[in-house]
């Protein structure tokens, strides 16, 4: 008995048996008594209007008739129950078939398997627990698939440094290369170079984690982006690439003073990057619907739509021929961004037309 009321089939067996006992004791009782009566009546209206029956006769009649209506109250009982059961036990199945599903699918989850589905059943709430089931599956799946590619791309981003200091280091010691200053300072760079990539996957961890702390203030943006338009225009020089950051009134938002920096360090370093000789990277600011808006826009070599999917993603460099960093400034940059409850955007208006990053945070953040 214990084992029937511990499982949802057997409770709901249960209460469908229960409310058909219920039912049919209710049925039999005023079947009854209302039917003795009912008989008792029509039976005397009968022999009033034949003349009368004599009293031995009518009890006869009256017994019979009793007996056969109680016999058919039972029968229409018992065919209700076992029709109850019946049905009990089909709508039961019916109902946790779909969980039994969940079951399994939830299990090859657990065990690694992210490409299982639930398949959708008819009822609308069990359709909608299978649908969030599946959602979670299909945001398993994701992780996953970036935790592969991510581990992809930092063998790929070590292994020509790694490569570059080994065949150095060969040559070294077989006498290939004299430990002369050219030789130390190429392989120093290729240390430096992977130094850079672990501080960099170090700084990216623990913002996608939130494990940044944020030192809130009230800051002027545009003197910041001026700031940091300045602090970068030698490197527009040494490419000849102009650099336009328009002057502006004060513009006050709650940020972090030198998290913002780093974001529009990385948006205008990254204009930089791609955008050729005589190019134009005009910085601007501006606040729209209690919003400020920092926009950065390059002559440069612009994105396509697939690109501009993409182009937050670790590691992406829509052209790796061009000198650049590890390809995850982007990444932190919208990352730094959200936790001031903004944004960063991309819009392009194809290959060769350049394209246009927009920083976007309130007016006020959190504090």
């Amino acid at each position: 008995m214990r084992k029937l009321t511990g499982s949802l089939q057997g409770r709901l067996l249960l209460s469908h048996v229960g409310v058909v006992i219920i039912g049919v004791a209710v049925l039999l009782v005023a079947g009854r008594r209302l039917g003795s009566v009912f008989v008792s009546d029509h039976l005397r209206s009968m022999g009033g209007m034949m003349g009368g029956l004599a009293p031995a006769d009518s009890s006869l009649l009256e017994d019979g008739i009793n007996v056969a209506f109680n016999r058919a109250l039972l029968w229409a009982a018992a065919v209700s129950s076992l029709a109850a059961m019946m049905a009990a036990a089909f709508s039961a199945r019916r109902m946790l078939k779909p969980l039994g599903e969940v079951r399994r699918v939830a299990r090859r989850l657990a065990s690694g398997s992210y490409s299982e589905r639930v398949p959708i059943p008819a009822e609308s709430e069990l359709a909608a627990l299978a649908a969030d089931v599946n959602a979670l599956a299909q945001a398993l799946q994701d992780t996953e698939q970036r935790r592969l590619q991510l581990i992809g791309e930092v063998a790929h981003e070590l292994r020509t440094p790694v490569a570059t200091l080994k065949g150095y280091l060969e040559g070294l010691l077989d006498g290939v290369f004299e430990p002369d200053p050219e030789t130390l300072t190429a392989s120093i760079r290729e240390a430096r170079r992977m130094e850079r990539l672990a501080s960099d996957l170090s700084r990216l961890s623990r913002t996608e984690e939130g494990r940044v702390d944020l030192h809130i203030e009230s800051t002027d943006l545009a003197a910041l982006t001026a700031e940091v338009a300045e602090r970068l225009r030698p490197q527009f020089a040494d490419q000849n690439v102009e650099l336009i950051a328009a002057q502006t009134e004060p513009v006050w938002a709650t940020v972090d003073h030198d998290r913002i920096a780093q974001v529009l360090t990385n948006l205008i370093g990254n204009a930089l990057s791609y955008t050729p000789t005589g190019g134009v990277v005009t910085v601007s600011i501006g606040t729209e619907n209690d919003a400020v808006q920092v926009t950065v826009n390059d002559t440069g070599r612009g994105l396509s739509d697939d690109q501009l999917s993409l182009v937050f993603e670790r590691f992406y460099r829509a052209d790796r021929s061009v000198p650049g960093g590890t390809g995850i400034g982007l990444t932190i940059a919208r990352a730094l961004a959200r936790m001031h409850d903004g944004d960063v955007t991309v819009t392009s208006p194809g290959p060769g037309e350049g394209a246009t990053f927009v920083l976007n945070l309130p007016t006020a953040t959190r504090a």
